[in-house]
C-alpha cells in the first residue's frame, strides 16, 4: 500500500481541469494537462466536484459546487516520457515510428 492511501485528510476537494479529475490537498504537487502561465503564476479552478472540510462536512457538486474554488501556484511546465507509436504491415515493407511526449503543467495547491 501507499503511504498517501492510510492517511485521513482534515480538508481535501475534487476538482476538474483538462477533461480530468484529480485530488487536492493543499501542499500536494501534481501534473496536469498543459495549462498557460509561467512558473510562479497563479491559478484557480472552479469546477469542483467534491469538497471536504473539518471532521464529518462533506459537500457534492451538481455538477460542481458554487462558489468553490482550488488555488494552486505553477511550479514548472515541462514534458512526460517518450511514447513509441511504431506502424508494422509485414510482407510490404512499411514501417513508421513516431515518438510523442505530452506537454503537462506542474502545480502546487495552495489552498482550498
Amino acid at each position: 500500500m501507499n503511504a498517501e492511501q492510510n492517511l485521513v485528510f482534515e480538508q481535501y476537494a475534487i476538482f476538474q481541469t483538462g477533461g480530468k479529475q484529480y485530488q487536492a490537498i493543499p501542499g500536494k504537487t501534481i501534473a496536469v494537462e498543459k495549462l498557460d502561465g509561467e512558473s510562479g503564476g497563479l491559478l484557480s479552478f472552479n469546477e469542483v466536484v467534491f469538497r471536504k472540510s473539518g471532521d464529518k462536512k462533506f459537500e457534492f457538486g451538481k455538477p460542481y459546487i458554487t462558489g468553490a474554488a482550488v488555488k494552486a501556484s505553477i511550479i514548472k511546465q515541462g514534458k512526460g516520457e517518450k511514447i513509441v507509436i511504431f506502424k508494422f504491415k509485414r510482407r510490404k515493407k512499411y514501417r513508421v515510428k513516431h515518438g510523442h511526449r505530452q506537454p503537462h503543467t506542474v502545480i502546487r495547491i495552495e489552498s482550498i
